[in-house]
């Protein structure tokens, strides 16, 4: 406890360090005020009247008082944001006094260390994070980028996306963030993509072909994991840009299948098909083969493709494609023997690629659904294995020279 003329004393001292103290206690003392209005004038009076002290060690020690209430008197904050380098820093960084409209302005003529003071506040608003992307300051942006409490405005976030084609760190932080628009994570996507294929280190790890294939499947895979996550507009938007793109291929149609991605293989062909959703998830789901036909027509698909995609959506309905990679092993080891079945060994050249496409993914779903089986299935029987009697006699040893 400190009497107000032992306050008064400090206050008028010749010594810094105790003017220092009265101020710091006469914040503590006003944002604690319980007592009479006068009281509190007296008190708010005061701190004003610290402004004027020729010491930034006193005014610093009023700004530590008054920093991080929300209830400090706004006078005070906006002329201690107008203080020295260090007090007004700290004030932009801490006080929750400011408000937005106090900082657009700041935010368009600060220096470095100003900006960075504001993009480590607690709480950033879309619209500050916006001002403050919009200075172009690269470490900047990555610190924002990088904190999930920060909502970024989607086409802030696509605008940085279109300008990381040499910046990994930037492509990181992006797709990092679960906001990404779907648009900006396939644009990155294959900007990763693009940087793989160029890179020493991975060309002279693999052939040209076998690079190209696994980056190819890479890409898709990825693309049907974007569209799948979406939902409701949000995946219809991303469905039209890759209509819109000419980015809807068979192959990345059967990729979402052989990986799972149902839903998003669905909504593709209701955006190939121009058809409402809900139409074609019925068709898909009960349709007979004349109306997939047809639907699968709407598509623009040839007749070869069309009779392919017939036959996956047919053999899809006895699976768990979802979850089940045994499911989808046997629906495309199903499909490629009916493929091969019809067309007597000779597959068109229209469906070579994609009959290529399809046995690479065969073995890979193979490998995948066969892991453990043969384990878990040893510890269950006690069978011994049936094997073919030995077609040769045992060779005799040779005799010792």
């Amino acid at each position: 406890m400190i009497g107000y003329k032992a306050f008064a004393e400090l206050a008028l001292s010749s010594d810094s360090d105790e003017r220092g103290r009265a101020a710091y206690l006469a914040a503590l003392a006003y944002l604690n005020h319980k007592g009479p209005a006068a009281e509190h004038a007296a008190l708010y009076a005061a701190l004003v009247g610290f402004l004027d002290d020729s010491s930034v060690k006193v005014r610093a020690a009023l700004a530590y008082g008054l920093l991080h209430s929300p209830d400090a008197p706004r006078p005070v904050i906006l002329s201690l944001l107008q203080d020295s380098g260090v007090i007004a820093r700290a004030v932009l960084q801490y006080s929750p006094v400011l408000v937005d409209a106090d900082l657009f302005d700041i935010v368009a003529r600060a220096d470095a260390s100003a900006l960075l003071a504001i993009a480590q506040r607690s709480a950033i608003s879309s619209r500050l994070a916006a001002a403050l992307i919009a200075r172009a300051d690269h470490a900047l942006i990555l610190r924002l980028i990088r904190r999930k409490d920060v909502a970024i405005p989607p086409a802030v976030l696509d605008s940085l996306a279109a300008g990381t084609e040499d910046d990994a760190q930037m492509r990181g932080a992006l797709l990092a963030r679960q906001d990404l628009p779907a648009t900006a994570r396939l644009l990155l996507v294959r900007q990763v993509t693009e940087s793989l294929q160029a890179c020493r280190l991975v060309k002279g790890s693999l052939t040209s072909d076998r690079l190209g294939k696994l980056l190819r499947d890479g890409a898709d895979a990825a693309v049907a994991a974007i569209g799948e996550a979406e939902a409701g507009p949000s995946r219809e938007d991303f469905i039209e840009s890759l209509v819109e793109n000419n980015q809807l291929t068979t192959r990345l149609l059967l990729h979402s299948v052989v990986t799972g991605r149902v839903m998003f293989f669905a909504s593709c062909v209701a955006g190939l098909a121009n058809t409402g959703s809900s139409k074609v998830f019925t068709l898909l789901e009960s349709g007979n083969r004349a109306s997939l036909t047809a639907l699968f027509a709407r598509c623009g698909l040839s007749v070869a493709a069309n009779g392919l995609m017939v036959r996956l959506v047919l053999l899809a309905r006895t699976a768990d494609l979802a979850d089940d990679v045994a499911a989808r092993h046997y629906v495309i080891n199903a499909l490629t023997e009916e493929l091969i079945t019809e067309h007597s060994g000779n597959i068109p050249e229209e469906l070579e690629e994609v009959f290529g496409y399809l046995n690479e993914q065969n073995i890979a779903l193979a490998r995948k659904a066969a892991r453990g089986v043969m384990a878990a299935f040893a510890r269950t029987t006690e069978a011994a294995m049936a094997l073919p009697p030995a077609s040769m006699p045992e060779m005799a040893q040779l005799s010792a020279a």
